[in-house]
């Protein structure tokens, strides 16, 4: 059964939803991006349900500014007193609650990693962390690098680039991208940091064609993240998909799959 609740951040009042279920177990999803709590496609509306009729209470919310909720949208690096507040008014809400995992994909997966209470949160579901500071539009130089070898594999690509079908200038652009320096953007030394402190259970979901996880992947290779390697802590499912959202059926069932799997340990531990 879906419960919409309403529930204070700062003064101002957020939407939220609950399917509930019989676990002591339960899920909170951070809606990425400025998207609403149904999710792209209403996807998280659609696994929340799923999830519920598995036994799982799940919560979903607006944060402040976005959707049903009141306030100013400051964006997910200030989104830690929303994330908190939605936490509270889930173990209010369902106080047979003993361990809570939460879920976020895009810059909600990286909102969860640098916000979340390692005291009150049991694990860390993470898809397509935000880790891209370009600001150019363009994507990240690991994306592009894997597009053109993508390209050069690519019969058909070949010729149009020789018969002038492809645009130059755009071409130019993704290469001065792509042979950059390739530094280590500060948001992924920052996430790298603080999952290293907190010591939580982490799974990476990473859709493998999308630009984001491309840019998360190639983070993962970089100093900062190597602590985080190996032990057994942390670990990687990845989806054969291009689909930011898993919007696809399979994507959307690879996805159902990895977060009830991380459910059912959890409640079983």
């Amino acid at each position: 059964m879906r419960q919409q609740v309403q529930f204070s951040c700062r003064g101002c009042e957020l939407a939220g939803s609950i399917d509930d279920g019989r676990s002591a177990t339960g899920l909170l999803i951070v809606s990425g991006g400025n998207e609403v709590r149904a999710g792209a496609h209403r996807g998280m509306a659609k696994l929340a349900a799923r999830l519920s009729r598995d036994g799982f209470p799940v919560f979903r919310f607006d944060r402040r500014g976005i959707g049903d909720s009141e306030g100013e949208n400051g964006g997910f690096l200030s989104s830690s007193p929303d994330i908190a507040a939605a936490l509270k008014a889930f173990r209010q809400a369902c106080p047979r609650l003993d361990r809570v995992v939460a879920f976020g994909n895009c810059d909600a997966a990286t909102a969860l990693a640098l916000h979340h209470d390692p005291e009150d949160i049991a694990a860390l579901l993470l898809a397509n962390p935000w880790v891209i500071e370009n600001g150019n539009g363009m994507p990240s130089a690991a994306a592009i690098r894997r597009r053109y070898w993508e390209r050069l594999r690519n019969p058909r690509k070949l010729w149009e680039l020789a018969t002038g079908r492809i645009d130059y200038s755009r071409l130019l652009q993704g290469v001065r991208v792509a042979s950059g320096n390739g530094e280590e953007s500060p948001l992924a030394r920052k996430m790298a940091r603080a999952l290293c402190q907190s010591r939580l259970p982490v799974t990476f979901i990473l859709a493998e064609g999308d630009n984001t996880s491309m840019a998360f992947q190639d983070a993962w290779n970089r100093p900062s993240f190597s602590p985080l390697h190996g032990g057994g802590r942390v670990r990687t499912i990845r989806i054969p998909t291009v689909s930011h959202s898993f919007a696809g059926r399979e994507d959307a069932e690879a996805l159902y799959r990895a977060i009830r799997n991380m459910l059912h340990h959890i409640s079983m531990g």
